[in-house]
């Protein structure tokens, strides 16, 4: 890692003032580490609060050949915001403003350090909401640059399907706008769907146009236990294929259930169990949750518990939500590995099954969570992170896991990204297709300084 050229230190000082910093604990807190990786600090950290300033000190970085380290929350799982090379991180964090809103358009603009909560509670009396729920209070631009989803994709969809346009900053300083507010348009390559999960590699996003979505009239939740996954994940598949309009379908192990029993005092049968939510119109609601429940005693569901208002249902969810939190308690002191993994659902069952029968060997305990209403879902490995054996273990069972979904036709990440845990991941899965990514990425990003090292494996010194 090469020095910080002065010069750089000096120019972007004048630019920012206090707001840029080479002090230890500030590049500590944006060094990135995911769950299983090390933290890679910075060499700095520019902490911008508008379009200009981002134009400034990519054009500067870009200048001496510093790489750039786009930086939101910094929640992400697989070190996408750490500093292999060193750097300057650029943090968003500052800019949140809710830029313009359209109640007829259903649609808004907002700078890329608005969090999803903060939005929400922006659009509280519009009627409106923005439904993408990863878990994590994320930025609206490190969703986008890392395709993020989560808890409500089955009715709502990802980001993917919910960002119109964005404002990104390349590696040279240009400002490009990917699209109008349209929602169709035949015009062109689709440069939104090409930044949109690129894990800022191929720029800063510094604003994005987001779908909204009306507030549903109501909403009911359930939670049903069984005595196999296969059962679970049964019933959501004939849900869909029945073409319910589920809002949301998880899934928590009898391990996960267990967890969450012990740390808070819940009582709920620890058997596989599967979280269900509606949405629509009363009388939608009810019909749904009827036709759910009668698909559930077939494959060998227990009783439903039910919640109508939102006070229950956010009681009934707080199993599903505090399960990460939960699995800590399984074995204090250890350090979480959360890896994931998306097949079709028709091979959701048997990856499912396989990865429990693989956990069943192991030397440390995992739960098992998910999304599987879209046949995504997590394993959360409770390591001891100076054992080499066991952080050997949990790397082999991860790639056992990924060559798993990726020989049924699935991802190797159904939504934490690629980052530098996936690298080996993408190129098993994807082949060739990762070179034409690298040229890509080349070809908009000569030098290699924006996120280098993220996606792919290292493309050579700076120049």
């Amino acid at each position: 890692m090469s020095t910080l050229p002065n010069a750089l230190s000096a120019q972007l000082q004048t630019l920012l003032g206090v707001r840029f910093s080479r002090a230890e604990a500030v590049r500590n807190q944006h060094a990135g580490a995911g769950m299983h990786l090390p933290p890679l600090p910075p060499q700095a950290v520019a902490m911008v609060q508008n379009l200009e300033e981002i134009i400034a000190v990519v054009s500067a970085c870009a200048e001496h050949s510093v790489a750039i380290i786009p930086y939101g929350a910094g929640t992400s799982l697989e070190c996408h915001v750490g500093a292999p090379r060193g750097g300057i991180a650029i943090d968003v964090s500052g800019m949140k403003q809710l830029l313009r809103l359209s109640l007829e358009d259903q649609d808004c603009t907002v700078q890329a350090g608005l969090t999803r909560l903060a939005l929400n509670e922006e659009l509280r009396h519009t009627g409106l909401f923005f439904p993408v729920d990863p878990g994590a209070d994320a930025t609206i631009g490190g969703m986008a640059s890392t395709r993020a989803s989560g808890t409500t994709t089955l009715r709502y969809g990802g980001m993917r399907e919910n960002v119109i346009a964005l404002k990104v900053v390349t590696a040279d300083g240009r400002v490009i706008k990917t699209a109008n507010r349209a929602r169709k348009s035949a015009a062109g390559y689709d440069l939104t769907r090409l930044f949109v999960g690129s894990e800022g590699t191929l720029g800063v996003i510094a604003e994005v146009t987001l779908k909204l979505h009306p507030v549903p009239e109501a909403a009911s939740a359930a939670v049903c236990s069984f005595e196999t996954a296969h059962g679970a994940t049964a019933t959501v598949i004939e849900a869909v294929q029945c073409g319910l309009p589920l809002a949301r379908a998880e899934y928590l192990d009898a391990a996960a259930i267990g967890a969450v029993n012990r740390a808070f005092a819940t009582d709920h049968p620890e058997r596989e169990t599967l979280f269900l939510e509606f949405h629509g119109s009363p009388r939608e609601v009810e019909d749904c949750a009827a036709r759910a429940r009668a698909i559930a005693d077939e494959h060998g569901g227990g009783a439903f518990r039910w919640a109508l208002d939102n006070e229950a249902r956010a009681e009934l969810w707080k199993a599903r939500h505090n399960a990460g939190l939960a699995a800590l308690a399984l074995r204090p002191g250890a350090r979480p590995w959360s890896t994931d993994v998306c097949v079709p659902i028709s091979q959701l069952s048997d990856c499912i099954d396989a990865t429990k029968r693989d956990i069943d060997v192991l030397a440390f305990p995992a739960i098992v969570l998910g999304h599987i209403g879209d046949g995504n879902f997590h394993v959360v490995l409770l390591i001891d992170a100076a054992s080499a054996e066991e952080v050997a273990a949990a790397k082999s069972f991860n790639d056992r896991l990924v060559a798993r979904a990726i020989a049924m036709d699935g991802t190797c990440t159904g939504e934490h990204g690629i980052g530098l845990g996936k690298r080996e991941s993408l190129r098993e899965e994807l082949g060739p297709a990762v070179d034409v990514m690298a040229d890509i990425k080349l070809a908009l990003d000569r030098r290699s300084i924006m996120n280098p090292d993220k996606i792919f494996k290292p493309m050579g010194q700076f120049n």
